[in-house]
């Protein structure tokens, strides 16, 4: 009888092709904190090295620990609060705050004390800093403007430039030289070049209408702009302003976030749409269900999770939203397992 000699590798060759196929890695609720308080909310930012978010609370914002959920500081003094931009080189925080005439509130980032305010103008809303142009950017709705400053702005005298956008916007992104605004009451993206301050494009989001939420693919020279009616997620070229894709989302997206080749939308109805592209095409990879109420939120890229505020609901009054019961204000935490 001859005898039959199989080597090690290819068995184990055999053995590898017979093993299932790995799932790939998926976007799933691993966590909800509760850290409470008074309040509705807006627009969150990570603090990634610090292991921090920034909540506006509508009348204070909230610092809060990523790992435990504790809050850790609770800033005071604003009248309906929106959103926070971090310069950690200066040991800076902007808060903007768009009741009364307008303000951005400038916080202490170890401390948390309030240096002083910046006046603006009312609604004074999304906020971002664009590192590489060292260059706050904020937008005010009912001002139909943009301001940008430097982060080192003297708190008594310093010049706060104001930009005509022709229209109310919502939420913003930069490349380093533009910022992109999503103008929502005329379904366009307004292009500032920031060194001279004007408007240099106004792009349509069409087929998609009423932008809100944006983030920005800086290497691939895309914005990913959450839309409401129609609830598409719009992918548009930053050179040429053309509309590539549309892609489906839930109910009342508010904020839109991009990271790894995935793009991300989070809204009202308690839905978080995750966009991929393979070969060019975009198609929707998943959608988490997470919590009603849950339209922003922030993406810790180096941990890669994302965190949606939140709270539990009234039932709503006809014609109304659903208010947040007392005191149980959460965060849904999203991580990819």
């Amino acid at each position: 009888m001859r005898s039959r000699i199989f080597s090690f590798s290819s068995i184990a060759a055999t053995l590898i092709c017979m093993l299932p196929l790995a799932a790939h890695a998926q976007w799933q609720v691993s966590n909800t904190f509760h850290p409470g308080g008074d309040g509705g909310w807006d627009y969150v930012t990570v603090d990634a090295p610090n292991h921090r978010l920034f909540v506006t609370r509508a009348t204070h914002t909230q610092a809060i620990d990523t790992i435990t959920g504790k809050v850790l500081a609770d800033i005071p003094g604003q009248i309906r609060s929106h959103g926070v931009a971090l310069v950690p080189k200066l040991n800076r925080g902007f808060i903007t705050d768009g009741g009364g005439k307008g303000a951005i509130i400038v916080f202490n980032l170890k401390t948390y004390a309030i240096l002083g305010s910046i006046q603006t103008v009312p609604d004074s809303d999304g906020i971002i800093y664009d590192e590489s142009m060292n260059r706050v950017i904020a937008v005010s709705g009912d001002g139909n403007s943009a301001m940008a400053f430097n982060p080192d702005i003297n708190l008594q005298s310093g010049h706060v430039d104001q930009i005509a956008l022709g229209g109310a916007p919502e939420f913003l992104a930069s490349d380093g030289s533009k910022a992109y605004i999503n103008l929502e009451d005329k379904d366009l993206v307004a292009v500032v070049d920031l060194n001279s301050g004007k408007v240099i494009a106004r792009w349509p989001v069409a087929p998609g209408g009423h932008p809100v939420g944006m983030a920005i693919d800086r290497a691939h020279h895309r914005l990913f702009i959450g839309c409401r009616n129609p609830q598409e997620m719009i992918v548009m070229n930053t050179e040429t302003g053309k509309v590539e894709a549309s892609l489906p989302i839930g109910a009342g997206v508010d904020a839109a976030r991009y990271f790894d080749g995935q793009a991300f939308a989070s809204c009202r109805d308690g839905s978080l749409t995750v966009i991929g592209e393979k070969d060019g095409q975009f198609s929707v990879e998943q959608t988490v269900k997470t919590a009603d109420g849950a339209r922003t939120m922030g993406l810790d890229r180096e941990t890669k999770t994302i965190f949606l505020p939140t709270a539990q609901m009234e039932p709503a009054a006809p014609g109304h939203r659903p208010q947040p019961k007392p005191g149980s204000f959460e965060i849904v935490v999203v991580s990819k397992q």
